[in-house]
């Protein structure tokens, strides 16, 4: 089962990394405390209906973006491989040193 505030959190720093903006950019922009933001991102808080949407707008995505397993799966792909790549060139500078 899905933790619904965990994929909340993680969706929204997702979409606020790939714009370059800080949580108190984002906090600005969607009208709200950063520290109350850093809560919703690690998943501790839940916010009502109007702030996912004020979030969402100033992420400009739709809201029911945030909802969804996808961003979460292409970061933990883009991750996987980057970690497998970093074991492959350890190991052949391992080899012909």
């Amino acid at each position: 089962m899905t933790n619904i505030k965990r994929l909340l959190g993680v969706n929204i720093r997702h979409y606020r990394t790939n714009l370059g903006i800080s949580q108190a950019q984002l906090a600005e922009k969607a009208s709200m405390a950063t520290n109350y933001l850093g809560l919703i991102e690690n998943g501790r808080k839940f916010p009502s209906a109007d702030m996912v949407e004020r979030i969402a707008t100033a992420l400009e995505v739709d809201a029911t973006d945030l909802f969804t397993i996808v961003p979460v799966q292409q970061d933990w792909k883009k991750t996987i491989l980057e970690k497998i790549e970093h074991l492959i060139n350890e190991e052949l500078d391992a080899r012909y040193r």
